[in-house]
């Protein structure tokens, strides 16, 4: 699919209000998608985090009472993280939220399909930059079978390079396989 057909694909309203759930903690990812053979940015968390450690994960992180809105959370987090600086204008839609098992947070998925990105930069919160093909990745989405991260009833897993992405972001990548219908 050309990057204009997934753009219309993946275009949707969003809202930038902040989460407030007395049982959960805000945040948001940006779910960016590049080129014309297209390509998803995603990162490896580092070992020694207190939470999420070595996960692969989207840019992005919890909402700041500096943030007006999750939206805000998702820009300010990607440039801080992998030093991509997007702006609202580079946002086409919004996914369903997620919320994570172990560490309580609700995420919001935000999506951003751009023409090509420049080079990336991590900060700490990031062991690697991972630049995955879209297509043939999604297409390994599979039922997780490890007793470890199946505490919710729709639990996936794919595989890129030997690395499993499971939890909230393979909830997230399964909302995009249905939406581009993989």
């Amino acid at each position: 699919m050309e990057i204009s057909k997934l753009k219309k694909a993946l275009s949707s309203d969003f809202s930038v209000k902040p989460a407030t759930s007395s049982n959960s903690k805000p945040a948001s990812v940006m779910v960016i998608i590049y080129g014309k053979d297209p390509t998803l940015v995603m990162t490896e968390k580092p070992q020694d985090l207190n939470i999420h450690a070595g996960e692969i994960s989207f840019p992005g992180g919890k909402w700041s009472k500096t943030d007006n809105d999750l939206l805000e959370t998702a820009l300010r987090e990607t440039d801080e993280e992998i030093g991509l600086r997007l702006s609202k204008n580079d946002v086409i839609g919004q996914l369903k939220d997620v919320r994570t098992l172990n560490s309580g947070f609700t995420i919001t998925p935000f999506v951003s399909v751009l023409d090509y990105i420049p080079k990336l930069y991590t900060n700490s919160e990031v062991e690697s930059v991972l630049r995955i093909p879209l297509y043939k990745f999604l297409k390994t989405l599979s039922k997780d079978t490890d007793p470890n991260h199946n505490s919710l009833q729709e639990m996936y897993a794919l595989e890129h390079e030997s690395k499993i992405i499971w939890g909230a972001s393979a909830r997230i990548l399964k909302q995009m396989a249905a939406i581009l219908k993989i």
